[in-house]
Formats: structure tokens, C-alpha cells, sequence
């Protein structure tokens, strides 16, 4: 096939010493299709007739990342290549990982173990694009299948119904009405695959493409990533600021801000709440008061059976629990800057902006607004170099000990009223100001 991939030195080297040495060996799988695609590779694989006792005599520096399944790493300038015996698998025992697999002599039947036609093609210089499945077509066309049967390598490998689903998102194609079906049918095998590969698949599928979280809901595996939020399905949110139910409201949300994880989760997790805290009230309209708190303690759970870590999970819960402060003043803007930081508050205001966009557009104008005065009030509180954490209080514990103050609680006590003072009242902060308000409550 008429195809021509720019593959990199160190490749070629690799490849050319083992067909110089009498094996075959080409570039395989995602580099491929990633090369068709015009997009860079992430990694270069590669795939060989030798077996790895031969790819180790051929190399000066090999490391044996996975001799069990026929994959050593080679090696060149510092950078690590894979390069992996055709094979083909045994039995899958667990829906996820063969029992053993079996070295064969024929790139045809290693490339028909593989999961998608669009990542079973293998390419080099001499041979050009060697395409048994019609990866080519569907890349084309924009679809994915698997190579063969779904149903088989879906139960092979369960993990692969949620690389569909990621690969859709990433590539924007639509997935096959077979495979679709397939991944339907067997859902509940995703209970067998480890919380944190589901995760990474998750993670890739809402950075590249949240709406396509649909295909998780329609396939019935989104509410076992996320427990809830099936609640939020046709969720009528019967409040004038809301056109869209808590779902839809959700997914636009998500939609709305940038492709940053800890961005992305929260807005997905934002208003899981909602459905436990509503009330109406004598106007025929909902009210989710006390909706942020509810909203944290499910995320909490959800972030934490997904082992994600704890830096990403405090991130997403801080701005689930302010996501629907109000920062309308400049004192409200300092306190929150003294809750959770500078970096935190400009993603809050992200937050509250996506918010906004995934609601009712009558009001979202007015909100979008406020956002813009609440960012200059905090770009003129950081430019003034006003005080609002202890750290530039101009005085310490030290200066109040030095006054007759007593150790412990009575100098973070002490420390805390003065910076609350400062915070309303910037001009405070001047050690002879401090001094004077601090004698005055020793004194009282």
C-alpha cells in the first residue's frame, strides 16, 4: 500500500539490524496509525520474527521489561524502544490477561490478536504498510472496529470496551454498531479490570472529548465509574437560572472548561448534591441549598475508589465545596484568596465561569461579567502586594511574645484577628499599627 511513515533513526537502526540479520521487523500499532493520522507518535513499537533471546545478542543495551510476553526493551541514545516477538495469546482467565502466549513465525496471526483494526497494521521502509484487517478503510472512515469478532476480544479483554470509547474520543470517530452492541452486552465484565486502568482510560476520554461520556451512559458503564450519577438522568432541575437537566447541565459544564484534569473532574463531580439536597419552595421552584457540601462528600468517594491521588482529589474537592460562593466583593475575593491561594481561586474562577456557560443564557451574561471584575480585583490585590495570609502579616508571633503574650493558642488566636483586621483594612498592615491593636487586646 501506497503509504510512506518518516520513522526516526534509532527506529530504522533497530528495524534495519534485525532484517540484516535475517528477521522481519516492523513499526506496529499505534505508532502506525498515529503516523497516518499526521499526529506525533507517543511511542515507536516495534514487532520481529526473532524471538528475545535473538533481539539480545543483536543490541549492546537491552532491558527485559517483559520477557514473559516476548517484549524487551532496547536500548538507543538514552531512549527506550519495545520490541516485542510475534506471538499470539493463550486463554484469558481474568478478562484481561492471557495465561501464556505462544511465539509464532507469522506477522499475520501476532497482528490478529490485536484489539482494533486501525491499531493492527505494521509498516516498514521495504515492505511498506502491511494491512491485513482494513485498518486503512476504517482510519478513512473514521470508525472503530475490532479486528475479528467483538464479543471475543471483548472477553479476552474487558479493558478494551473503555479503549473504544477513549480512542473515539481522541480520534473523533464513531465506534461500529457491532462493537457498540458488544460493549453493551458486556458491561458487567468491567468489574473485573483494575480501578486504576479504568481510570486512565476515563481520564484520557473526558481530556480529549467529555461528550463523548454519552457513550459510557448509553452503554450503561458510567454509573459504575461514577455511583450517583445515574440520579442526575433526566434530572429536571425546575429552577429559571437552569435550561438543561443536572445531566446535560453537567456534560456542557464539563464541556466548557479547559482540558485540565483536575478541571475536568470537577466540573463533572461539581453537582452530584443536587439530588439528595432539593427542595421547592411555595413558587413551584427547586432549591438545592447546602448542594456544594453533599457534592464533596460523593466526589470524595468516588476520587478515592478510583484511586486517583491525593494532590488531584484535594484540588477537585476545594473547588466543588467554593464552586457556588459568591466573590462579589473585594473583601469576599481576599478572604477566599486566604482559604485556598492564588492558584486555586484562578481555577475557582474557571469553575464558576464553565458554571455560568451550562446555564440559563438570560442570566449567564450577568454572572460572566462578575467574573471578569472578581479576576481584576484579584489581579489589583496581587499587584498592591495586599496582605491576606499570616505569611505577610508585618508581625509574628515572636513580636507578640515580646509584648506578654502567651505561647500556644493565644498567639494563633492573636495572629488571626490581626490578619483579619489587615484583610478588611489593608492600611493596618505596618508593625506600629499591629503593635498598638494587639497591646490594646492584651490589655482588654
Amino acid at each position: 500500500m501506497n503509504v510512506k511513515i518518516d520513522i526516526p533513526q534509532d527506529v530504522k537502526f533497530i528495524i534495519n539490524t534485525l532484517i540484516n540479520n535475517g528477521y522481519e521487523a516492523y513499526i506496529v500499532g499505534g505508532c502506525v496509525r498515529d503516523s497516518i493520522l499526521q499526529k506525533k507518535p507517543k511511542d515507536w513499537d516495534i514487532t520481529t520474527k526473532a524471538n528475545p533471546n535473538k533481539v539480545m545478542k543483536l543490541f549492546d543495551k537491552v532491558v527485559l521489561t517483559g520477557l514473559k510476553h516476548g517484549t524487551v526493551t532496547v536500548m538507543i541514545n538514552n531512549e527506550g524502544y519495545e520490541v516485542t516477538t510475534y506471538r499470539t495469546d493463550g486463554v484469558y482467565e481474568d478478562n484481561r490477561h492471557p495465561k501464556e502466549v505462544q511465539f509464532v513465525s507469522c506477522l499475520k496471526e501476532d497482528l490478529a490478536r490485536r484489539d482494533f483494526t486501525i491499531n493492527a497494521m505494521a509498516y516498514n521502509e521495504k515492505e511498506g504498510l502491511v494491512d491485513y484487517f482494513g485498518g486503512m478503510q476504517d482510519l478513512n472512515n473514521k470508525i472503530i472496529k475490532t479486528v475479528g469478532e467483538p464479543k471475543k476480544r471483548f472477553n479476552e479483554d474487558a479493558l478494551r470496551m473503555l479503549r473504544a470509547i477513549r480512542f473515539s474520543a481522541q480520534l473523533n470517530f464513531k465506534i461500529d454498531e457491532n462493537v457498540l452492541y458488544m460493549i453493551k452486552e458486556l458491561k458487567y465484565n468491567i468489574k473485573n479490570i483494575s480501578k486504576e486502568r479504568i481510570r486512565e482510560e476515563f481520564n484520557k476520554t473526558i481530556l480529549s472529548n467529555p461528550r463523548k461520556i454519552e457513550i459510557l451512559k448509553a452503554c450503561g458503564i458510567l454509573s459504575y465509574i461514577i455511583p450517583g450519577i445515574n440520579e442526575s438522568y433526566g434530572f429536571n432541575q425546575n429552577n429559571p437560572y437552569h435550561i438543561y437537566d443536572l445531566y446535560e447541565h453537567t456534560i456542557v459544564a464539563t464541556e466548557a472548561i479547559e482540558s485540565i484534569l483536575h478541571l475536568r473532574l470537577t466540573m463533572l463531580l461539581h453537582d452530584l448534591g443536587k439530588t439528595k439536597t432539593k427542595t421547592t419552595d411555595e413558587n413551584g421552584i427547586s432549591h438545592y441549598y447546602a448542594h456544594p457540601k453533599e457534592s464533596v462528600k460523593m466526589a470524595e468517594h468516588i476520587l478515592k475508589d478510583l484511586k486517583y491521588d491525593n494532590n488531584i482529589i484535594n484540588k477537585v474537592l476545594t473547588l466543588i465545596q467554593y464552586h457556588d460562593c459568591t466573590l462579589e466583593s473585594k473583601l469576599l475575593v481576599k478572604r477566599m484568596l486566604n482559604k485556598i491561594g492564588e492558584e486555586r481561586l484562578r481555577d475557582l474562577i474557571k469553575v464558576q465561569r464553565a458554571d455560568a456557560l451550562a446555564q440559563n443564557p438570560l442570566y449567564a451574561k450577568e454572572r460572566l461579567l462578575n467574573l471578569i471584575s472578581v479576576e481584576s480585583k484579584l489581579d489589583l490585590i496581587l499587584a498592591k502586594n495586599e496582605c491576606f495570609n499570616l505569611r505577610d502579616l508585618r508581625i509574628n508571633g515572636g513580636d507578640l511574645i515580646n509584648l506578654g503574650f502567651i505561647k500556644g493558642k493565644e498567639i494563633g488566636d492573636t495572629l488571626q484577628y490581626l490578619l483579619e483586621l489587615v484583610i478588611e483594612n489593608p492600611n493596618l498592615n505596618e508593625i506600629d499599627e499591629l503593635i498598638r491593636v494587639a497591646k490594646k487586646k492584651l490589655n482588654s
